[in-house]
């Protein structure tokens, strides 16, 4: 098997070498790394018929617990790739960005987008939590979230999901499947320190679809728009503003993950 290995140096490195891959003949792409490295690896490979295999050594690889990738082993994770059992997903599109587990446009994204790599070094998780602290005071904006079934709904942020988890081992979208053609959305509709407060306790025990501030839902694609200028994230990493029409690839991706019987113990059984 012939190895060759690319290292980057900043944002946007991987996409182009991912691509590059592609032009070259490879026939697996693997993405050692967190989530917004897995993220630029998607989009440069999106389309083509390649498979996708994934090392997580970032911060946060909330995509490798989804399907079951070991986190703290890289040996057991290199075994996946090296038995090279393969699932196709989903590919979800946010425009004509593509992302694997989630999205978000308002709180969060603007959370992540508050937050500097000097904050996340120096205070780790706690970095995001001085962050929405400071965000959750101004002003929400207002989102209008419209259904491909025709149905509206208005809110200060929302989340779309294509695997279960948010931000780690949280079952946000608990309805979620990564291969069954739906997005998975969590539309809030309050944004103070109160309400994020309830949110994010609701979140932890596993009840925030029964508050009554907020709606979830299923659909093949979706169209967020809002007056206001609303940060929109993929897969942790902040890609543009709204507006945005959430919907999938024509073509799914190859991934590669444990066979029948070889999840990890370290993490969840993965979606599906």
């Amino acid at each position: 098997m012939r190895i060759v290995v690319r290292t980057t140096n900043s944002a946007g490195d991987a996409e182009a070498i991912a691509e590059r891959a592609v032009r070259q003949g490879f026939d697996t792409i693997v993405a050692a790394g967190g989530d917004g490295t897995v993220n630029e690896v998607v989009n440069g490979i999106a389309g083509a018929d390649v498979r996708l295999g994934i090392l997580p050594v970032g911060t946060m690889n909330v995509f490798a617990m989804e399907i079951g990738i070991p986190l703290n082993n890289l040996q057991k994770a290199w075994d996946v790739i090296d038995r090279g059992h393969e699932r196709t997903i989903d590919l979800a599109m946010a425009n004509d960005d593509y992302f694997v587990q989630l999205a978000g446009a308002g709180l969060d994204a603007a959370v992540v987008q508050a937050t500097s790599p000097d904050s996340k070094k120096a205070l780790g998780p706690l970095s995001y939590v001085v962050s929405l602290a400071q965000v959750a005071a101004r002003k929400p904006p207002q989102i209008r979230v419209e259904c491909a079934e025709g149905k509206s709904w208005e809110g200060c942020f929302v989340l779309i999901g294509n695997g279960r988890y948010y931000g780690g081992p949280l079952a946000m979208f608990k309805d979620a499947r990564l291969d069954d053609g739906l997005l998975d959305v969590v539309v809030f509709k309050n944004q103070s320190h109160w309400d994020a407060l309830r949110y994010v306790h609701a979140i932890l025990m596993g009840s925030h679809d029964d508050l009554h501030d907020v709606e979830y839902f299923q659909t093949t694609s979706l169209r967020v728009t809002s007056e206001d200028s609303v940060p929109v994230e993929l897969d942790g990493e902040v890609t543009g503003h709204l507006p945005c029409v959430f919907s999938f690839c024509d073509k799914p991706l190859r991934v590669l993950v444990p066979g029948q019987g070889e999840t990890s113990v370290d993490n969840p059984a993965p979606a599906g």
